[in-house]
């Protein structure tokens, strides 16, 4: 096998790749999916409480809103504006802290809080931004509150939806870069007979295969990195993360090979890939729903490539605690490079009696 042969069909495969659709359609697929699901679907399950101050007398209270996490604070200098604002929902409430209202409220008098809530809000959110108010009033005043509440957690807290998402986008990423465009650039030079002269040449199908492989292998790799990217998913250790990627890209990629080689033409390769579909998907919907049993996701193989990168850049583990389905999924992708390089002696052969 000969480096140079192989570097020569890789090198043109990257420079007439940008001119598919399906290579597009790699690119811009990950990109999609983020905003839908990420800015669409994350900001409808997981919103946080939009409050806005209108302060006259800089307050303590807005101090202490400030200081906290999880809730939006819009700083407005017109009570009317705050209130078009609340009644537009584009606020969940408002709260108007006139001037002088600390020390009256420390001097032990009651002064009138303006504190408007929008119709419009989610009944969660009201409750936060309500309590956080009062709780925060009372603080000021130097008073004990009423009750004291001891929260116990039972179980593991549950992530948002909007992070259970990213093996999805990222399943996506890999399959579309690493498994159709390999494959779908094998089966159109068979159609198109590039292949067939391609191979009368030195050039060796074993060579092919290597070059479509790697070309997958960069594609997937440099898309599921971008897609952990966009989704804030690549943490401090990201070369651990970029580690499992590429082992990741390298089963996706040889998952194209293979398919590309077995089909005859571009309508049996649509057809494999969509009826396979959801036996390839199946591993990411575990996530999305981690009450499932997760014995079952490890049946199909692309768990062994998900479940690395969901730990390692998503739940911030080491790369050793993988170590195993990293294992797997190497050996599941040596396995489909003997199936690939079969299928090619035998597609050779069909080629040469023709």
């Amino acid at each position: 096998m000969s480096l140079s042969r192989i570097w020569k069909v890789l090198r043109k495969d990257l420079a007439l790749g940008p001119r598919s659709p399906i290579f597009l359609w790699a690119i811009v697929l990950p990109v999609a999916l983020t905003v839908i699901l990420q800015v669409a679907f994350g900001s409808l399950f997981d919103p946080e409480p939009r409050l806005g101050i209108v302060d006259e007398g800089d307050s303590a209270i807005t101090a202490g809103v400030e200081d906290m996490e999880g809730i939006e604070l819009t700083m407005l200098d017109d009570e009317a504006e705050l209130k078009r604002q609340v009644e537009a929902n584009d606020l969940d409430a408002g709260l108007i802290l006139p001037e002088g209202f600390d020390e009256a409220v420390k001097g032990g008098e009651k002064p009138v809080l303006q504190f408007f809530i929008g119709g419009e809000s989610y009944a969660s959110n009201r409750i936060i931004l309500t309590v956080t108010t009062l709780d925060l009033v009372r603080e000021l005043e130097g008073s004990e509150a009423p009750v004291m509440v001891d929260i116990v957690d039972f179980g593991e807290a549950g992530l948002p939806i909007s992070i259970r998402l990213i093996p999805v986008i990222v399943f996506y990423a890999l399959v579309i870069a690493g498994l159709f465009v390999p494959g779908s650039n094998i089966v159109e030079e068979k159609e198109q007979g590039t292949l067939t002269a391609i191979l009368v040449t030195p050039v060796k199908s074993a060579e092919v295969l290597a070059a479509k492989w790697l070309f997958g292998v960069i594609l997937a790799s440099v898309m599921g990195v971008a897609s952990l990217a966009m989704n804030g998913a690549m943490g401090s250790n990201w070369a651990e993360v970029v580690l499992v990627v590429v082992i990741a890209a390298m089963l996706s990629a040889m998952l194209g090979v293979v398919v590309g080689v077995f089909a005859k033409d571009s309508a049996m390769m649509f057809g494999i890939v969509k009826g396979a579909g959801i036996f390839l998907f199946a591993p990411a919907v575990f996530y999305i729903f981690p009450d499932w049993p997760q014995w079952i996701a490890k049946l199909f193989p692309l768990y062994w490539i998900i479940e690395p990168i969901w730990q390692v850049s998503v739940m911030g583990e080491s790369v050793t605690t993988v170590w195993s389905e990293l294992a797997v999924a190497l050996g599941i992708t040596a396995a489909l490079g003997v199936l690939a390089w079969w299928l090619a002696k035998r597609m050779q052969a069909q080629m040469a009696g023709q």
